[in-house]
């Protein structure tokens, strides 16, 4: 939840960098990335533009910021969703393909912003290990839920398995597949692409 400024008291923050960026979700879902501002998202916030300006120099920096965050993400719920797989005795493949897909649905204007490098900073250093650190765990079996016999390259199966689930989840967030569907029904389509791409590994 974003906090608000107190007229009484003042503005109070765990951590302000953080509160923007959580405009920048609001902001950017309701109205898309374009729509942002770091002016707006002080504003949505309830500090002043120099506040802001004190944490991201600019719009590239805050949505530099963004992107970090939702590569740092996706990668964790991923981890989540195979180490929870593992443990109920599930299958992971399902489970880490299921996962970024998901994401996409909850978290549009993350997946949006994650590759969106003519609105980012892209050879920031923080952007380049969070995009490097995904890029490993996707060609790394796929989460590691396939074999893997070049970690340092992605292999036919990783690249066909990321290239399906990052289509399907565009699709779905910017495509005609799914529109207007509840997202049980997008999810069990997902589902359904994921049995039939395994069964060509």
């Amino acid at each position: 939840m974003i906090e608000k400024k107190d007229k009484k008291q003042g503005y109070h923050h765990g951590n302000l960098a953080e509160s923007l960026l959580n405009a920048v979700d609001d902001l950017a879902s309701r109205f898309g990335i374009e729509s942002v501002t770091l002016r707006g998202c002080a504003k949505l916030v309830g500090v002043s533009p120099s506040s802001a300006f004190r944490h991201y120099t600019d719009k590239r920096a805050l949505m530099t910021a963004f992107a970090t965050r939702a590569l740092h993400q996706l990668s964790a719920r991923m981890t989540a969703a195979r180490e929870k797989a593992i443990a109920a005795g599930e299958n992971p493949f399902h489970a880490v393909g299921l996962a970024y897909v998901e994401f996409a649905l909850d978290k549009p204007a993350f997946f949006r912003a994650m590759w969106h490098e003519e609105a980012i900073y892209s050879n920031d250093p923080e952007y380049v290990d969070a995009a490097n650190a995904l890029s490993d765990h996707l060609h790394g079996g796929f989460a590691d839920t396939i074999d893997d016999h070049d970690p340092g390259e992605l292999s036919a199966q990783e690249l066909l398995a990321w290239s399906a689930v990052h289509g399907l989840a565009s699709l779905f967030v910017d495509g005609p597949v799914g529109r207007g569907k509840p997202k049980a029904e997008r999810m069990a389509r997902a589902e359904e692409m994921l049995r039939g791409l395994q069964g060509a590994f």
